[in-house]
């Protein structure tokens, strides 16, 4: 039985640098890139166990720390201004601490996503011009969770584990001479007039949605890869990885099971997050700083739904060097970008988004106490989202899915889902 989390926050306060940021990196220039990006943050809770230490006295190393690493991710303690800078002021990061009224082995054992918000800063939805902030919550058990948010409007998901992984490191005392590398804005240039038409808050909803969590073994992931590529012509032979084998999967069970409800003329757009890091020329540092990713787009009728993986592939395969000469150098990706949105908007399409952490260091993120026990991931407002995020042991693939109540209801309950899935945790 799901139980019902009680938090009460004791205190909240502002961490600011441990020095001042330079006159002449006042003001941080947004990527064109940045701009697009949805005002909406990325959320996750790092679940430590209890060690001999006892848990308050961590409190002052993980402020201290974290002051000393905004040093160096200076723009994260400054404030977003008009979706064209962030003014670098110091004003610093929103930090929270909490006591939760029960055991960390209470909520891992039957996770309670909806609950998990309870672990971010109590006043998240009225903090969107804050770039970070950040609630640490502890269990009666002496047991930590971490819940922080950054805005998509300065990072994506990379740039996002690569803080986390910093600050922890900074906690630890192991500082390393790799510094983050802001230089987004002079690949990518803002525009201040492009934009007109486009709204990056498209596809936001405020519709009651439910996020649930599926997890695939190893052994199933094997086996829908061996599926895929046994469907894959002869003559394109396709060998999926393991998110292109769950993407399609999750896709035609979707498809399949609300096709009463979507009915078989509808078109379907798939859409898959890159990132472009090593699709540039020259490669990026894995130290760039900033939203440097785009999406991969498959748009096909639900007839045309044979080799899912092979279009997949295909259309990861266009974002390439040429794709990202277009997007420095045009409106092109824009303009398509508004046709979809449009579409979706409209219904014309049928859409279900994927994004992956798979590759991501999810469980480096260690203080000093070990690696998390487990990180679990929190809703955005948008629908029909799907994020996938490795287990700890065993090479395994959570997949997070984000959905319409009376969708998740028909999607939860499909046998050919169930049938390659180990553990359901769902909202209600």
């Amino acid at each position: 039985m799901k139980m019902k989390v009680e938090v009460e926050v004791i205190s909240k306060e502002i961490i600011k640098p441990s020095s001042p940021t330079p006159t002449h990196l006042r003001n941080y220039q947004l990527s064109f890139l940045d701009q697009i990006n949805p005002p909406v943050y990325i959320s996750s809770v790092f679940f430590y166990t209890n060690n001999e230490a006892y848990a308050y006295s961590k409190s002052n190393k993980l402020k201290q720390s974290l002051s000393n690493v905004l040093m160096r991710y200076y723009p994260l303690a400054g404030r977003v201004k008009d979706n064209l800078i962030v003014d670098c002021n110091d004003e610093g990061v929103l930090y929270c601490e909490a006591h939760v009224k029960c055991r960390l082995s209470d909520i891992v054992a039957v996770p309670n996503p909806p609950e998990f918000k309870k672990f971010l800063p109590s006043d998240i939805d009225g903090t969107h011009h804050l770039v970070f902030v950040v609630q640490v919550n502890y269990f009666t058990c002496g047991g930590i969770a971490i819940g922080a948010c950054i805005s998509h409007k300065i990072a994506d998901g990379t740039s996002f584990f690569m803080f986390m992984k910093s600050w922890a490191a900074t906690a630890r005392g192991d500082e390393s001479d790799k510094y983050p590398q802001f230089q987004l804005s002079t690949l990518f240039p803002p525009r201040s007039t492009a934009l007109s038409g486009f709204e990056p808050e498209t596809g936001m909803t405020k519709e009651k949605l439910v996020l649930k969590r599926f997890v695939f073994s190893s052994s199933s992931i094997a086996a829908l890869k061996a599926k895929y590529e046994e469907s894959s012509s002869l003559e394109n032979r396709v060998h999926p990885s393991r998110v292109e084998a769950l993407s399609a999967f999750i896709w035609n069970q979707y498809v399949a099971s609300t096709k009463e409800k979507f009915g078989p003329e509808k078109l379907n757009l798939v859409v898959l997050a890159v990132n472009l890091r090593t699709r540039m020329d020259p490669p990026l540092s894995e130290y760039s700083f900033g939203n440097i990713y785009r999406v991969a787009t498959v748009i096909f009728s639900t007839e045309e739904h044979y080799d899912l993986v092979g279009k997949v592939r295909a259309a990861i395969g266009k974002i390439n060097m040429d794709f990202v000469k277009k997007l420095q150098e045009g409106n092109e990706h824009l303009d398509s970008m508004k046709e979809i949105s449009g579409k979706v908007m409209k219904k014309d399409l049928l859409s279900l988004s994927f994004t992956s952490f798979c590759r991501f260091p999810v469980y480096e993120v260690d203080f000093g106490w070990r690696s998390p026990m487990w990180v679990g991931w929190v809703s955005l407002p948008f629908k029909n989202l799907v994020t996938f995020i490795p287990t700890k042991y065993g090479d395994g693939i959570e997949a997070w899915v984000n959905l319409k109540g009376e969708d998740m209801a028909k999607f939860e309950s499909d046998t050919g889902l169930l049938a390659y899935v180990s553990t359901t945790t769902s909202n209600a």
